[in-house]
C-alpha cells in the first residue's frame, strides 16, 4: 500500500486536506471516503489497509472545519461547501484515477454529506454507501430551541451550542479511548451554524430520494444512540433505486465500523461491493 497525502482548495477557497491510500499494482476501483462530525479522514486508514489490499485505492478528505483542513472547529458557513468540495475532491483524483468506478462511503455527518450529493451528482458515481448517515436524530429539538439556534446561527454563528457524547461512539473501550486522546477529533461544541446547517440538510434527502437510482448499501446500528436508525430506514423505502439494500446491525453502536463485530461490517462492505465490481 502506497499512502500519500496533499491540499486542495475547497469551495471556501480554504487548504482543504486529503489523504490517498493506493494498492502496489493499478487500482481497479475508487472509494471517496466523507467522514463524520468532529472526527477526520485518518480514522478510515483502516479501510483503506482493507481495500487497498484488494486493489481499490481509497481517498479521504478532512471536511472543512475538521482535523488538518482549514476552519474554525465544527462551524462552517454553509452546508453546500461540504458538498461542492466534495465534488471538486472527486474532481482533482480524475486525473490520477480516470476511467475508474468512483463509489462514495459517508459515514454519519459523511452521510448525510453524500446523501445530499447524490441529488446532484449521482451519475457520476458506480455506487455509494451510507454508514448511520445523519437523516435522523433521536432527540430532535423542539420549535424554540430551533428557533434559538437560528437567532444564534445569525448573531453568534460561531458560538458552541451542541457537544457529542463521544463514549457513544462505540462499545470497544478501546475505540473510545483513541477517539478522546485523538489531537484531531474535535471534543468542543459544535457551532450554531453548523447545527443550523445540518438540521436542514436532512430534508432534502428524506424528500427527494425517489430521484436516487444508483446502487446503494445503507448499515445502521440498531443501538446507535447518536443518529436515528430509523433515519436510514425512511430514506432506504424511498430510493428508487433498483439495487439497494439495508442491514441494521442489532446492539451495534454508531461507528460501525469500529464495533467489536467490525469484521462481520467490513465483510459485509466487500461482499457489496466485490458483487458491484464484478458486474460493472
Amino acid at each position: 500500500m502506497k499512502q500519500s497525502d496533499g491540499v486542495l482548495l475547497g469551495s471556501t477557497g480554504s487548504d482543504i486536506y486529503y489523504q490517498l491510500w493506493e494498492p502496489e499494482g493499478g487500482p481497479r476501483a475508487l472509494l471517496l471516503v466523507a467522514h463524520g462530525l468532529a472526527e477526520h479522514g485518518g480514522r478510515y486508514a483502516h479501510l483503506a489497509e482493507l481495500f487497498t489490499a484488494r486493489g481499490i485505492a481509497v481517498a479521504a478528505l478532512d471536511h472543512y472545519g475538521h482535523g488538518r483542513s482549514a476552519g474554525d472547529r465544527c462551524y462552517v458557513p454553509a452546508f453546500s461547501h461540504y458538498t461542492d468540495t466534495l465534488e471538486i475532491f472527486r474532481q482533482h483524483l480524475l486525473a490520477s484515477f480516470q476511467s475508474l468506478p468512483v463509489y462514495l462511503v459517508g459515514h454519519s455527518m459523511g452521510g448525510l454529506i453524500s446523501a445530499n450529493y447524490l441529488l446532484q451528482h449521482q451519475h457520476k458515481l458506480a455506487g455509494c454507501v451510507l454508514s448511520g448517515p445523519a437523516l435522523q436524530v433521536s432527540d430532535v429539538p423542539g420549535k424554540w430551541q430551533q428557533a434559538l439556534l437560528k437567532t444564534l446561527a445569525q448573531l453568534t454563528p460561531r458560538a458552541g451550542v451542541l457537544a457529542l457524547d463521544g463514549s457513544a461512539v462505540s462499545r470497544d473501550e478501546a475505540v473510545v479511548k483513541a477517539y478522546f486522546d485523538d489531537p484531531l477529533v474535535y471534543n468542543g461544541k459544535v457551532s450554531a451554524r453548523l447545527a443550523v446547517e445540518l438540521f436542514a440538510a436532512m430534508q432534502a434527502p428524506l424528500q427527494h430520494a425517489g430521484s436516487i437510482t444508483l446502487p446503494m448499501l445503507i448499515m445502521h446500528g440498531e443501538a446507535d444512540s447518536m443518529v436515528s436508525p430509523e433515519g436510514s430506514r425512511r430514506f432506504f423505502a424511498q430510493l428508487a433505486s433498483a439495487d439497494k439494500e439495508l442491514i441494521v446491525y442489532p446492539d451495534l453502536y454508531h461507528e460501525i465500523f469500529n464495533e467489536p463485530e467490525k469484521d462481520e461490517v467490513l465483510g459485509d462492505l466487500v461482499i457489496w461491493l466485490e458483487a458491484r465490481l464484478a458486474h460493472g
